[in-house]
């Protein structure tokens, strides 16, 4: 897979796929992103009333930068995730109905399993093959 494909997937992808070289990856470059503007000082620390430091909800350039550049692929993924699921990008609109859809598209894009064989968007992906000896 060429950095291309990976910034802008098309199609379907599973689960594994989901995890492993999209959510896992831009959690860590998220995560990294603010210790790193933490340790440069762009991103401040408040002290609660004796509940020592917490981050402040705004991160600095760094942060900004990372998830601006990784924005288009985190949509990507979990659009063909969706058509994973047979369901349509439109489905992306529930992250605007507070808790209960963000709960929604959490469920759907990373635990549900894709239809097994083809549909509207295109072939399954790839998925590993039971022998039936071992079922």
């Amino acid at each position: 897979m060429t950095v291309g494909q990976w910034y802008v997937r098309r199609g379907r992808i599973s689960r594994r796929v989901f995890w492993l070289h999209y959510f896992l990856p831009i959690l860590g470059a998220q995560i990294a992103a603010g210790i790193l503007d933490l340790v440069l000082g762009f991103a401040s620390t408040r002290p609660e009333s004796g509940e020592g430091f917490v981050f402040s909800t705004t991160s600095g350039p760094i942060g900004l930068v990372v998830a601006l550049a990784l924005l288009v692929p985190s949509v990507a993924s979990q659009v063909t995730r969706l058509h994973d699921r047979g369901h349509s990008a439109w489905w992306l609109l529930w992250v605007f109905l507070p808790i209960v859809g963000v709960i929604l598209l959490i469920v759907q894009t990373g635990f549900l399993r894709g239809d097994a064989g083809p549909n509207q968007y295109g072939p399954a992906p790839d998925r590993p093959v039971r022998d039936p000896i071992d079922a």
